[in-house]
């Protein structure tokens, strides 16, 4: 038989019910731009070297925009890394792209072309110093690296800049006190594995594909840099302040680290853009990254860290209006 509610339980059920349409609401206002239809058109976004996390990461990410903004054609540039990306973003050569913050104040610092019209759409992931010899070398520091053949990154890449500096922190020439040679996590493992250099810097989001291939074949470990070398860092001043001490987690290469951590340097890692870039496009394009985050994440461990809390900090950008929409308009 039917039971009927009584009159206080029926207005609790109706006050459920709305509560429920509420949240369902917030969602779909969380998860989709409030415009009804999508920016078309074309953008070029540039990546990084096959075997890096820029290169994983920047061809997912089209994959998301393109599930979201069907209309708008995503054009994948690869490239040497941070300092080529940003040159082609501030220059109109590329309308997105993902670099470090020390090689974005780098440029700034230069006094580059267009390094006035940057803008930052979010704070991505970190990424880490990897400095890697063969599990048997002797090689336990930096210092170590003297009259050494060094892989020391492409030229225009982001791992360059820091690896020089590093180098320098330590007491060595990149140019006299080294072999420098100039591989990236594309060529480097193989030159390692074939004993053609001695130890190669990487800097890259944890693991770091490349490496984890090297390790399925390839006895290695890394050496660490430790704190007082990263406060040498910073009396460097300019953009070494964007580099901080910080752990490897045991977790990043199981295999190779046999449950230690290992000291490095860290540096955060933005998306980026340009002042002229469509503020609507920009808007859409963010809110893709940021809800893209768990199923890129399956994938790219390094996009996991993305989190819409520190995404706003974007220094030593300023936030593009567009990315700014974005921003408020998820707001708690």
């Amino acid at each position: 038989m039917f039971k009927v509610l009584p009159r206080i339980r029926r207005r609790q059920a109706l006050m459920g019910s709305a509560a429920g349409f509420v949240v369902f609401g917030l969602l779909l206002w969380w998860l989709l731009p409030l415009d009804e239809e999508p920016p078309d058109g074309t953008i070029t976004f540039s990546t990084g070297t096959q075997a890096g996390v820029y290169q994983q990461y920047g061809s997912r990410l089209s994959k998301a925009f393109a599930k979201d903004m069907p209309k708008l054609e995503v054009r994948l540039m690869t490239s040497q890394g941070s300092q080529e990306n940003v040159e082609r973003v501030a220059t109109g050569n590329a309308d997105f792209t993902i670099a470090a913050a020390d090689a974005v104040e780098t440029y700034k610092l230069r006094g580059r072309p267009g390094a006035d019209t940057l803008r930052g759409v979010a704070r991505l992931y970190d990424d880490y110093v990897q400095l890697v010899v063969p599990r048997d070398s002797k090689i336990s520091t930096v210092e170590d690296l003297r009259g050494k053949r060094v892989a020391i990154g492409l030229e225009n890449s982001g791992v360059r800049l820091i690896a020089n500096r590093v180098l320098a922190a330590a007491g060595l020439d990149p140019a006299k006190d080294i072999k420098p040679f100039a591989d990236g996590i594309d060529t480097g493992p193989g030159r390692l594995k074939q004993d053609q250099i001695d130890a190669f810097f990487w800097s890259g989001g944890l693991p770091t594909n490349g490496l984890v291939q090297l390790a399925k074949d390839f006895p290695f470990r890394f050496v660490p840099i430790d704190a007082d070398l990263v406060a040498k860092l910073h009396e460097q001043g300019g953009a070494s302040r964007y580099y901080r001490a910080t752990n490897m987690p045991e977790s990043a290469y199981p295999s190779v680290q046999d449950g230690e951590t290992v000291a490095t340097i860290a540096v955060s890692n933005l998306l980026m853009t340009r002042e002229d870039v469509d503020p609507r496009l920009t808007e859409w394009l963010t809110r893709s990254v940021i809800n893209s985050r768990d199923g890129i994440g399956a994938h790219v461990h390094s996009a996991q860290l993305v989190d819409l809390r520190t995404a706003i900090y974007t220094d030593p950008l300023t936030l593009h209006e567009g990315a700014r929409r974005y921003y408020r308009s998820v707001k708690p």
